[in-house]
């Protein structure tokens, strides 16, 4: 009796290691994961808080403007735009200022103008040169104004990143599911004498594999489970520590992630537990002790 508790504990405890192992290094991958798509949305939270000025011209007429205004808004490069007149900048250069220039020159010298924020995918160097042409052929535009030196370094720097992430991300995917394998090549090898017994009694290679895939898939299932529970208390830490994380966090896209999660997790137990299984049904049963 006191065999078969002691059996039966090993066992339990083997099942519990490939858990906790499968669920750390599900985190990890999941942590990857967020680091990706949140530089992904931070980079594009960044490339879409630069637009341009397009300043009016003299001859611009305030129903010209508008019209202006709401073409650029039906465009599919634009996300938002402003309209501010001649007075409203007035207004807003004399608070900076804190004096009121326009009566001391005797005029208002301010032009009108569309503040315009871009989309992310074209808050890039080529589309904003083929942007400004564009609407420099509208004859109420005066003058296109944006910051080329920062557009072209902040797109250099950005791919550079996501260069550096992507290889960092895909080694630690490799070490990852390496030692996984090995988790559960372990924990298959404190049963290669169960698989060589039932393959004896005369048991197919599939009816022998299939319980022990099928506890790979629970054990996968179970490991994301808790990998997402981690994932979700890193991020409720994180938004506390750092609130502004909130604007970059979408439930979609979380959703997205956890789901994937649960796919990695029960394509690792199955796939590794089916390998590792494998290779015990080939052995002969002198090579079981090596």
């Amino acid at each position: 009796m006191a065999t078969v508790n002691y059996s039966q504990l090993r066992l339990r405890s083997s099942s519990a290691t490939t858990v906790v192992s499968l669920s750390l290094v599900l985190f990890m991958l999941g942590m990857v994961g967020l680091i990706i798509l949140n530089t992904r949305k931070i980079a594009d939270h960044f490339k879409e808080s630069i637009g341009f000025q397009l300043i009016m011209s003299d001859i611009a007429k305030e129903g010209d403007i508008v019209k202006l205004q709401k073409m650029l808004e039906s465009t599919e490069w634009v996300k938002s735009t402003q309209y501010i007149s001649k007075e409203e900048a007035a207004k807003t250069l004399q608070h900076d200022m804190g004096e009121d220039f326009v009566a001391f020159i005797g005029y208002n010298p301010l032009k009108s103008s569309i503040d315009v924020r871009l989309k992310a995918d074209y808050a890039r160097p080529d589309s904003l040169t083929w942007i400004e042409q564009k609407l420099m052929e509208n004859r109420i535009v005066k003058e296109v104004l944006y910051p080329k030196a920062l557009v072209s370094r902040m797109n250099e720097n950005m791919n550079k990143v996501a260069i550096v992430i992507l290889a960092f991300s895909a080694l630690l995917m490799v070490i990852a599911l390496a030692l996984i394998n090995n988790t559960i090549r372990l924990s298959i090898y404190s049963k290669r004498f169960i698989i060589k017994t039932m393959q004896l009694v005369g048991a197919t290679q599939g009816f022998i594999r299939l319980p022990f895939i099928l506890k790979g898939v629970r054990q996968g299932i179970y490991g994301s489970i808790i990998a997402i529970l981690l994932l979700m208390g890193t991020l409720w830490f994180s938004r506390r520590q750092i609130p502004e994380l909130v604007v970059v966090q979408d439930v979609k896209m979380l959703a997205s992630l956890f789901g994937l999660v649960v796919l990695m997790g029960i394509a690792i137990g199955a796939i590794s537990t089916a390998l590792a299984v494998r290779k015990y049904l080939r052995l002969r049963t002198d090579e079981l002790y090596y």
